[in-house]
């Protein structure tokens, strides 16, 4: 086993993506960046965090990632369960390490995070709908968890970036389960695509894809923010257009997994559209 088993557990891009999330929220609160040991603290909270959470999914869904044929390195048997479960602990204890460092209140809302990470694993995700949103609200606390950094607790900017990135995650998740239907039966996982069928995850995913457009124009529109907010998400917004209209008019899995893959792109180029609208105004 190489260190690449270890790597290709914690999914980089999605741990990477919520480390730069709490960037984004310190740099929209406070209008810039400070280099400093907690700029560094709260990027690393949020990437092992999100790293421990990744291994911990994979751990209860051994079974599942096999029915669904994925080529994880626990359904595969390339790395056993009670080294993933020692993995998950050092990644815990790193993420709640580096919040404690920066205060209480950054220490309360990264344990937060953690359990809801563990709770949904554990039993919410069964329960469809629900745990899409739990995995979404997971992929909005470190925009908070930015802001408290810098000693912002509410920032109305921040907060609607904070939801568009909540209503894109939830059609994100709602659609990824229209690729995973065989896999959740073995849990009984109610999704969307399970309980209603394909064609119904698809509408309900495209709709919060569309409110997530909506909701990013609303700074626009109020005349929060600059030409470059207005070009990137300008683009972001069309991607999840062109994903919305893709999964309604073809609810494969094929065409679900394409749009899972694009809409984490999206969400990436909406992040960048976030911290430099944070660092430029």
């Amino acid at each position: 086993m190489s260190a690449l088993s270890y790597l290709r557990l914690i999914r980089p891009p999605n741990s990477l993506m919520i480390g730069f999330a709490v960037l984004v929220g310190e740099a929209v609160a406070s209008s810039t960046l400070p280099l400093t040991g907690y700029t560094l603290a709260g990027y690393l909270t949020g990437f092992f965090i999100t790293a421990y959470s990744m291994v911990i999914n994979d751990i209860f869904d051994v079974e599942v990632d096999r029915a669904n044929g994925a080529k994880r390195p626990l359904a595969t048997g390339e790395m056993g369960v009670g080294r993933a479960k020692v993995f998950a602990v050092i990644l815990l204890a790193a993420g709640l390490i580096f919040s404690g460092l920066t205060g209480i209140s950054t220490l309360a809302i990264a344990l937060v995070f953690a359990g809801l990470s563990a709770l949904y694993n554990w039993k919410l995700k069964e329960s469809g709908l629900p745990g899409n949103a739990a995995v979404a609200l997971s992929m909005t606390i470190p925009f908070i968890y930015g802001g408290l950094l810098v000693g912002k607790y509410f920032e109305p900017l921040l907060d609607a970036m904070a939801l568009t990135a909540f209503l894109a995650g939830v059609g994100r998740e709602v659609v990824k389960g229209i690729t995973d239907v065989e896999g959740d039966a073995l849990r009984n996982v109610r999704t969307i695509a399970r309980s209603k069928g394909a064609k119904a995850a698809s509408r309900v995913g495209a709709i919060f894809f569309l409110f997530a457009v909506v909701t990013s124009l609303v700074p626009v529109f109020v005349g929060q923010v600059g030409y470059v907010y207005k070009v990137l998400i300008g683009i972001t917004d069309i991607i999840f257009i062109f994903l919305s209209a893709r999964i309604l008019r073809d609810v494969s899995k094929e065409s679900a997994r394409g749009v899972k893959t694009g809409a984490l792109l999206g969400m990436l180029l909406g992040l960048l559209g976030f911290i430099l609208q944070g660092l430029l105004g």
